[in-house]
Parts: C-alpha cells; sequence; structure tokens
C-alpha cells in the first residue's frame, strides 16, 4: 500500500467529528416500540467557574490555571483567583456572580 493510500484509508476511517458528542448524549435516550424515552434529564450542576467560560467571560486554559491555583490555595474562591491572575477585574467577577446566582434553578424532589 502507498504511503498516500495509507493516509487516505486513516482519514476517511475516522469518526465523523461529533461522533463523541453524539456518544455523549445516547446514554440519555433509549429507542422503543413507543419511539424514543428520556432515560435521565440531563440537568446538571454548573460551578461558578464554568459559567464563566460559557459566557465567555474567560477561556477554558484561564480556567484551569485558576484552578491549579486555587488548589495551591484552598479555601480562595474561584472569582478571587481569577481576578488574582488577571483575567478579569474583580468588579466584573462580582458581576458575573450575581448574574450566575440569579440563574433559574430546579429543585429536586
Amino acid at each position: 500500500m502507498s504511503l498516500v493510500a495509507s493516509i487516505h484509508r486513516k482519514v476517511t476511517d475516522r469518526p465523523p467529528s461529533h461522533a463523541p458528542f453524539r456518544r455523549e448524549l445516547l446514554h440519555y435516550f433509549e429507542s422503543s416500540s413507543s419511539g424514543v424515552e428520556l432515560l435521565q434529564d440531563g440537568l446538571a450542576v454548573m460551578p461558578f467557574g464554568e459559567y464563566l467560560v460559557e459566557t465567555k467571560l474567560i477561556s477554558r486554559f484561564q480556567l484551569f490555571r485558576a484552578l491549579q491555583l486555587q488548589d495551591r490555595h484552598p479555601g480562595v474562591k474561584i472569582g478571587e483567583c481569577v481576578a488574582a491572575l488577571g483575567f478579569m477585574q474583580i468588579s466584573e467577577v462580582e458581576r458575573a456572580y450575581a448574574c450566575f446566582a440569579h440563574l433559574p434553578v430546579v429543585v429536586a424532589a
């Protein structure tokens, strides 16, 4: 087999780029005779650091750096770590937390 054919085979044999995402979602659903049934609600707790990333206030790498700092200084809040590293001003962190604290929540019975 030539090098070009080998590379072509490797590229074409790869699953689509959305395959991991698809597998991640599949465990929430189950096929049945009546169609697709929901197995889990898919709701999850979102930590404040993830909220900052989801709202694009910081990058995932910046969150990682802030979590590393938090590991070295237990008891320090993630928002304080983000501000200490200079990724956001403390006033921006406080505004973001105010929005985060007012997100709608689901209370499990």
